[in-house]
């Protein structure tokens, strides 16, 4: 058996991958694939198969799937292009065969309303359609969307536009051994996981940071358009922080709650908490 992985030079990616050799899998039956195959060298050396992936170039996706049996297909980050660009991925994998497909989607996304939703549904019902037995990991928010900004928010507060929604909130690299668990496991096919950990809300979040860090950081509730006002304001481009805002909409309706234990049972332990997860991410004092 062996296994591509796209978007392997991605961190999602590359720790689907680095769980695979963890769960035994061996080097040479894990093909990592990606656009800029001289940041996998590090993979190569261990052994894996490196192979250019270029969602944009159907025969790059073809050549990357020839002789595996089964696929992780790490969703592309271009909102906007990749409903085409999925839809080529499925064109290659139903001609090369493969005997599963797993598919990193979002949260709901047969019935989400979220902007974030759409391309993941039209690549749920493209798989649907080419008849390859197919699993969907519906992952939920990364803990990262926020642990990533924890210098600004210690700083500035956490601002959003969720409400009260409560937000399942799991580490990527929990979500990434999941994935793996799924593409290398048996007896998966044609199922749909609703994966994600703690849920709170934005203020819970907030009042998490403050007990984790020792000092107090408030949530600030805003609009969906001042919320999007403020993202453009610090630095993103206008589609994305179009984009997030849409997704704090959405979970103020809940949206991106995920019930349900469908990550602790692919696990096979508990998922982190949250307040670990924040721990972990603090700035370290200098010196320390």
């Amino acid at each position: 058996m062996s296994i591509v992985v796209t978007g392997a030079t991605g961190g999602f990616g590359r720790l689907a991958i680095e769980a695979l050799l963890r769960r035994g899998v061996p080097a040479a039956e894990i093909i990592a694939a990606g656009r800029n195959t001289g940041r996998l060298t590090e993979l190569a050396e261990q052994g894996v198969t490196v192979r250019r992936a270029d969602y944009d170039d159907p025969a790059s996706l073809r050549t990357a799937f020839k002789g595996a049996s089964r696929l992780l297909f790490v969703s592309g980050s271009e909102v906007g292009r990749r409903t085409g660009q999925h839809e080529a991925v499925v064109r290659a994998a139903r001609d090369a065969g493969l005997s599963l497909v797993a598919y990193t989607s979002a949260p709901k996304a047969e019935t989400s309303d979220m902007v974030l939703a759409e391309e993941h549904r039209a690549t749920e019902h493209a798989l649907a359609d080419s008849g390859l037995p197919h699993v969907f990991l519906r992952n939920g928010w990364y803990i990262e969307n926020y642990t990533a900004r924890l210098p600004v928010i210690l700083e500035h507060g956490l601002i959003g536009a969720a409400g009260d929604g409560l937000i399942s909130m799991a580490a990527r690299a929990e979500l990434a051994e999941a994935a793996a668990a799924v593409v290398a496991g048996d007896g998966h096919e044609y199922q749909v996981y609703e994966l994600g950990g703690e849920s709170h809300t934005l203020a819970g979040l907030a009042a998490e940071i403050s007990r984790a860090s020792g000092r107090q950081v408030s949530y600030t509730d805003l609009s969906e358009e001042a919320y999007t006002e403020a993202l453009i304001a610090a630095g993103l481009p206008e589609q994305m922080a179009a984009v997030l805002a849409d997704s704090d909409r959405a979970a103020a309706k809940g949206a991106l709650h995920v019930e349900g234990d469908d990550l602790a049972r692919l696990l096979g332990r508990p998922v982190t908490t949250l307040a670990s997860g924040i721990r972990a991410a603090l700035p370290r004092p200098a010196g320390g």
